[in-house]
């Protein structure tokens, strides 16, 4: 008995790691591919810094350790290929997940896995081309003629590849929340009624991951309302209850059909009295 409960289990573990496998080929990959372009892609990844600082005269970028600028490039390497390889990493969490998923459910992983990458992406991209300047400036804005910004290649690195992580993560949102209303763990009602609840959580995580200024965290604040309010929409088309109507469409022909009233009536016998 314990052999057969344990044999799943052994096999969830070799698939699981199978794909962690195959995700750290992808991830060396695109290393590999990313290292023969890591000055310029360290340059594409300062450009917000560099222009935030080219307005006030000084846009230099220095680094206080022998060994520093070499472990920033490996690191550089490190995110790009981790972005490189990010639709392998949501296919194989997306394979990994589905043996717990219907028949029915199992066609929406591929668009899943679309979905995925893209808002990965749109979030890393909000985050570089509409946070960075602004929270730059706002950081920038404590220098004075006596106090100069000189940022280093490694703290730039740390700062930069948290936050680009983070927005792409957190605008996964739609994407998690539809997913648990697939699964029948939240429902539409239950999103509509803690959705003040929702936006002051969204406030709090802005605060916490954005610069520490009003402008950035309602820019981040904002994207996530939007995206909550698509979660709503994703849950009401894809949840468990249109899941159950898309399964069985005769249950609900039958509903209609029991409301006829004269099904409550006893049936008459047509047999002649003797």
């Amino acid at each position: 008995m314990s052999e057969e409960n344990k044999s799943p289990f052994t096999e969830h573990l070799g698939e699981l790691r199978d794909r962690l496998v195959r995700s750290f080929i992808a991830v060396g990959i695109g290393f590999a591919c990313a290292y023969f372009f890591k000055e310029r892609l360290f340059e594409i990844l300062m450009a917000p810094l560099v222009t935030a600082m080219g307005e006030s005269g000084n846009a230099k970028m220095i680094f206080t350790g022998l060994p520093e600028a070499f472990f920033t490039y490996l690191k550089v390497s490190f995110l790009a290929g981790l972005i490189a390889a990010s639709p392998v990493l949501f296919y194989e969490f997306w394979m990994f997940v589905s043996p717990g998923l219907y028949r029915t459910e199992k066609k929406y992983l591929l668009p899943v896995v679309v979905l995925s990458v893209f808002f990965f992406l749109l979030g890393s991209s909000f985050g570089y081309f509409i946070v960075f300047p602004y929270g730059f400036q706002f950081f920038l804005g404590f220098a004075t003629e006596t106090i100069q910004a000189m940022p280093s290649m490694k703290e730039y690195l740390g700062f930069a590849s948290k936050m680009l992580l983070a927005f792409g993560l957190v605008f996964e949102l739609p994407l998690v929340l539809t997913f648990m209303a697939r699964m029948g763990l939240v429902s539409v009602d239950f999103l509509k009624k803690n959705r003040k609840y929702a936006i002051l959580v969204f406030f709090v995580v802005a605060a916490v991951i954005t610069p520490p200024d009003v402008v950035t965290q309602i820019m981040m604040a904002l994207p996530l309302m939007i995206l909550y309010e698509i979660s709503i929409l994703g849950a009401k088309l894809f949840g468990k209850k249109a899941q159950e109507e898309e399964d069985d469409p005769e249950e609900s022909e039958k509903k209609t059909g029991d409301d006829d009233p004269d099904d409550d009536l006893p049936e008459k016998d047509n047999a002649p009295d003797t």
